[in-house]
């Protein structure tokens, strides 16, 4: 069977960043989102590595990433009161840091110039699968028909576990993250992210282009 059409199930990051891969590839594509709507401003501060950069480049949006982005070129560590710069590789760009809302902006907007479309309000709550294709059941009776269903709908999948109701869950690693832009303007390199480890925890700072601090 020839794949002309998709439904990729959540809107997040990895939903718009696999629709616009496979409108490049000519297939038509519906994002489904569960949440009422897009979620500008949601989220705190991502790190890109060079690798998962040269992944945008390959679907066109890795230049409105830098372009948006803050390139941290130099790393260093504290533990106790030494501060230890961490190795670099000199023939990789940059790790580049970028709000949440942000990335996700500029990959939604990416994929709706491809021609992708986006539903909101359409949790999926189970799918069949027939000979020329599935189709995706959503909590609100309604239903969607494609030749595959692809599934970007975060750590607790829905599309996982139709898939394989066996799949392990997701498991608490421990870890609490968070994150925040401070008015605190420190006598820091642009550039230099900086770690200071404790105990029991850990946080990173750097200093943002208009001057504030960003930790976490």
């Amino acid at each position: 069977m020839s794949i002309t059409t998709a439904l990729v199930v959540g809107g997040g990051i990895a939903g718009p960043t696999t629709a616009i891969a496979l409108r490049r590839a000519g297939i038509a594509v519906t994002v489904c989102e569960a949440y009422p709507g897009p979620s500008d401003g949601i989220g705190s501060t991502l790190a890109i590595a060079p690798n998962g950069m040269a992944a945008l480049d390959v679907i066109g949006a890795g230049d409105a990433v830098r372009a948006i982005a803050i390139p941290i070129i130099r790393t260093a560590v504290s533990i106790g009161h030494a501060v230890i710069d961490l190795p670099g590789l000199s023939d990789l760009e940059p790790q580049q840091m970028v709000d949440r809302g942000d990335l996700y902006r500029v990959l939604r907007e990416r994929a709706v110039d491809a021609g992708v479309v986006f539903e909101y309000g359409r949790r999926l709550v189970s799918a069949g699968e027939e000979p020329d294709g599935i189709t995706a059941v959503f909590a609100d009776g309604t239903t969607a028909t494609a030749d595959v269903l692809i599934g970007a709908d975060g750590v607790h999948s829905t599309v996982r576990t139709l898939i394989d109701p066996n799949a392990p869950g997701a498991g608490y690693t421990g870890l609490l993250g968070f994150g925040a832009a401070v008015d605190v303007r420190l006598d820091a390199e642009p550039g230099l992210m900086h770690f200071a480890f404790g105990s029991r925890a850990y946080y990173l700072y750097w200093v943002l282009p208009d001057g504030r601090t960003a930790w976490g």
